[in-house]
This record gives C-alpha cells, sequence and structure tokens, in this order.
C-alpha cells in the first residue's frame, strides 16, 4: 500500500542490472496483458526483452499499490496521441504518471492532479547532436548549443533533449508539438521556458527539474501545474518491482524551475 501526498512528485528507478532472479523475472510476466504479451514476444534481443518486462512490471505493481489493485488487472487506455491513462479505477485517485526508458534504466513519475512528463536518457548514447539540434531544436536553442566550448558540447545537447520530451510528454502530445516552439533558458542552476506563439502556453504554469543519476543517466521531470502554486516534495525510490524499493537520492539536482 502507498500513499502519495497532492505536493509530491514520486520518482520510481530501476536499474536493469539489478534484476537477474530468473523466477523474478518470469513473475513479471505474468503481469502482461494479451497486447503486453505480444509486444513482449515481437522483442528480438534479451535486453530489450529484459527491459520491456521490468518496465512494465513497474508501471503496473507501482500503480497497482497507489490503487489498491492487483498489477495485472490495471486496465489502461491511449488518448489520441498515444499517451496512456488508467482506464480502470482511476476516480479513486487522480492519479497522473508517466514512464520513460532507456539504455539500463526505467523510470516512472507519480503525483495527483497535474499533468507530468518524465525522460531519461543515457549520456553516452551515440547521436548526430547536429543535425538532431537543427532539425528539432529552437533557433535560440540551436546557437547557443553551437557557440557551447566543446568539452560541455554533448552535455548540453542532452539537457535541452530530456526536458523538451518531457514538456511534450506531460502535455499529451508527442511530437504532435513541433519542438521548435518553444524554448528552454538556462541561468545558473534556474531554468525557464518560453512559447512561439504558435504554441499557446502560460510559462508560470509549468516546473521543472533535472538531474543526473549515477553519472550515466539524465533524468527531466515537467510538471503542468492547475494554478500558479507551488509544489513539490521530489521522493526518489530505487530498487526492483515485486520485490524491495528504498529511498534514494539523486545524485544532483541540475536545474530546477
Amino acid at each position: 500500500m502507498l500513499e502519495l501526498q497532492s505536493n509530491e512528485i514520486h520518482l520510481w528507478v530501476v536499474e536493469d542490472q539489478l534484476i537477474s532472479d530468473e523466477s523474478l523475472l518470469a513473475k513479471y510476466q505474468t503481469l502482461l496483458n494479451a497486447e503486453e504479451q505480444k509486444r513482449f514476444e515481437r522483442k528480438i534481443f534479451p535486453k530489450h526483452k529484459k527491459q520491456f518486462l521490468v518496465s512494465r512490471a513497474l508501471l503496473r505493481s507501482v500503480l497497482g499499490a497507489y490503487l489498491r489493485q492487483a498489477p495485472e488487472d490495471l486496465v489502461f487506455a491511449r488518448n489520441a496521441y498515444g499517451k496512456p491513462r488508467i482506464a480502470s479505477f482511476e476516480k479513486s485517485l487522480p492519479i497522473s504518471f508517466n514512464l520513460s526508458h532507456t539504455n539500463g534504466l526505467s523510470v516512472l513519475a507519480v503525483t495527483l492532479e497535474h499533468e507530468i512528463g518524465v525522460d531519461v536518457e543515457y549520456l553516452t548514447r551515440k547521436v548526430d547532436i547536429l543535425k538532431l539540434a537543427e532539425r528539432y531544436f529552437s533557433e535560440q536553442e540551436f546557437l547557443d548549443l553551437a557557440a557551447r566550448d566543446v568539452k560541455d558540447f554533448n552535455q548540453h545537447f542532452f539537457d535541452l533533449w530530456t526536458l523538451k520530451e518531457a514538456y511534450i510528454k506531460a502535455c499529451g502530445m508527442g511530437l504532435a508539438i513541433p519542438l521548435k516552439d518553444f524554448s528552454f533558458h538556462f541561468n545558473n542552476k534556474r531554468l525557464g521556458i518560453t512559447f512561439d506563439a504558435a504554441r499557446a502556453d502560460n510559462p508560470e504554469l509549468w516546473q521543472f527539474w533535472q538531474f543526473v543519476y549515477k553519472s550515466n543517466f539524465e533524468i527531466a521531470l515537467a510538471l503542468k501545474l492547475n494554478q500558479q502554486q507551488g509544489l513539490s516534495k521530489i521522493v526518489c525510490k530505487q530498487g526492483r518491482p515485486l520485490d524491495k524499493f528504498i529511498n534514494a537520492e539523486i545524485e544532483m539536482l541540475k536545474y530546477s524551475a
């Protein structure tokens, strides 16, 4: 049984490498519905199969504990853009959640009432930074990135990329929102967001956080408030689904707004 206060964000973090117990992985598979089982079977590589099992078990077991429901009984639906929500029992708790995973890490963010988005990236992932930045970043973001010293060029790309992903996931529209239509601005440990005229949104209704986890992963959180009010206490828990989680300190708060 889990309790979630209205001013809290709970961040659940699972490292794939810490799960090697085959009996535990077998339990994860029993939680899958028919559609999830088909998705699992379509995975070719063992590491992708494992991450799918881990991320779905994390989602189902944690949300089931908040909602006082068996994990395998949860029913999910998606909006027109593919963002999942709880289709069953949602009136019992106004819960909002978002899941992200990358090479070796799954992260689930959960809160009440407010829309939330989370993105995690593996910082040594090989990407064509300039090509992606020119295509997806706003003009000012691209110019700022291109002017960076080589030593923090890659890092700043992931700072921007994770925040932009977290924002569009919180909005529930994914890449239907052009990434060029909003810009992030960094000032020491603070950050802000501005919107082009094409994107009707209010910066004062948004809160953002960015963290580094175990040096290799960057996590960004985006939260849209129902009104201009302060949130939020972030509680981080690290462990294994259907086993044990402990409170954990995220290594570093990089930026917040």
